[in-house]
């Protein structure tokens, strides 16, 4: 626990509480602008003595995930100006001979494919664009294809240890888990829940997504080469964009951080590719800056949970619960987690567990990379990576989508979102039950 807070007095506790709660039907209920939401309950936690100013700054608000944004943002808004998304959307859509199903099993293929090899927000900032302009084509709700890309942006994220910022945290926290060991262990659960998700998909969408055979040849008509506008910036972005994406991979050699690669290629670009002032001030509003206000709010939202012990308290109360039975608490925390990161920044939540997992681990006798605790740590990752998918607000990709799709005009509420994302989460969070029953559980 941070030491903002000299002296925790049940008013602080109370008050967190109540604010974030208060805070939390706001976002839900969208009775305000979801950005403005979080700011003011944020204020509230450092006004009131929850949150200490310095420690909102320089602790709870997450740099790392804000810097990231603004990078790609800057990036793929620059990219976009060029045409070559456009030029990848007809393409695509060609492919799959302008039918709305296929390329819904198309783009949602390649959005996570990308997201277990690329952070999930920047698979999604690459392939919306792509999405829009397909559906704009064909004249068709963009909302099923947006929604499918978010909820295969987090279980794709959840194959391998570069995936999402919990799957990071835990193979830093346990170096013998190392890439190929998130690779084998959870990729083969990711992979039934991929293919469950996306046949669940197909049947609730699969009516709504008709398009007139007019459009469609409309589409196939079309030649994808008219829609580059700037050959020479398209080359330049794709390049510096290609690098970036390689600096994604190589972090972890180069010891540079992402949100570093990113903001580094977007400075690049700026730099070599955009000549005049208009230019430039033009690549700086395809910042979505009310989405970077959104997540600078909520960080110190939980932060307040965290600075007077509340996360740390139900975490370890769950782990009691279990009194070492590692079949109870692998099954606990990975229902907790999955719960919990619905509602909660996933970061935050991974950050208070880890030491708990190493703590029973102690407390059992165990070695921590013991097979048994291992269990544990999958658990985690699965969990926590999965629930993302449970509400508007429980992944950073979720956030992002919805952000670009009001910018586009399109509504996309939380009451939506929770339609699909809660029953969806449900059944990878019982898939993921059954997984580390037989694969490991079995045989302890």
């Amino acid at each position: 626990m941070h030491n903002a807070i000299q002296h925790i007095t049940s008013f602080h506790v109370y008050a967190a509480i109540i604010i974030f709660i208060i805070t939390y039907f706001l976002i839900m209920t969208e009775k305000i602008n979801r950005a403005s939401a979080a700011l003011l309950g944020a204020i509230l936690m450092i006004l009131l003595g929850i949150v200490d100013f310095n420690n909102a700054i320089t602790e709870h608000i997450q740099w790392e995930t804000i810097v990231l944004l603004m990078g790609m943002m800057i990036l793929v808004g620059i990219t976009n100006k060029t045409g070559v998304f456009q030029y990848a959307a007809i393409k695509s859509a060609k492919i799959a001979k302008g039918d709305p199903v296929r390329i819904l099993v198309i783009l949602s293929i390649l959005t996570g494919v990308g997201s277990a090899f690329l952070d999930n927000v920047t698979t999604v900032l690459l392939i919306v664009p792509v999405t829009f302009s397909i559906t704009t084509i064909l004249n068709i709700n963009p909302f099923p294809f947006l929604i499918s890309e978010v909820l295969f942006s987090n279980i794709g994220g959840t194959a391998t240890l570069i995936g999402d910022p919990p799957n990071i945290m835990i193979g830093a926290a346990n170096p013998h888990l190392d890439f190929n060991a998130f690779l084998l262990n959870l990729t083969p659960a990711v992979l039934i829940i991929g293919v469950v998700t996306l046949g669940i998909l197909v049947l609730i969408y699969r009516k709504k997504l008709k398009v007139e055979d007019s459009k469609k040849q409309e589409l196939m008509s079309l030649n994808e080469k008219d829609y580059i506008q700037d050959s020479v910036l398209m080359k330049k972005s794709l390049t510096v964009l290609v690098l970036t994406i390689l600096g994604f991979t190589l972090h972890s050699v180069l010891h540079i951080d992402a949100a570093m690669v990113a903001i580094t290629g977007a400075a690049v670009l700026l730099v070599i590719g955009l000549r005049t002032h208009d230019e430039v001030e033009s690549a700086f509003d395809s910042v979505e800056w009310t989405t970077i206000i959104f997540f600078a709010g909520l960080f110190v939202l939980v932060g307040g949970l965290i600075d007077v012990g509340i996360i740390k308290k139900l975490a370890a109360g769950a782990l009691n619960v279990t009194d070492g039975n590692i079949a109870l608490s692998a099954y606990l925390i990975l229902w907790i987690s999955g719960i919990a990161s619905a509602v909660i920044d996933n970061i935050p939540f991974v950050a208070t567990m880890i030491p708990l997992i190493q703590d029973m681990a102690h407390g059992m006798g165990m070695s921590p990379d013991s097979a048994q605790i291992n269990v544990l740590w999958w658990s985690l990752a699965l969990g926590a990576c999965l629930g993302g998918n449970g509400t508007l607000i429980g992944a950073s990709a979720n956030v992002i989508v919805a952000g670009m799709a009001v910018k586009k005009g399109h509504k996309f509420s939380f009451m939506d979102f929770l339609k699909i994302g809660a029953p969806i989460m449900l059944v990878s969070l019982l898939i993921s039950t059954l997984y580390i029953f037989l694969r490991y559980l079995l045989f302890l």
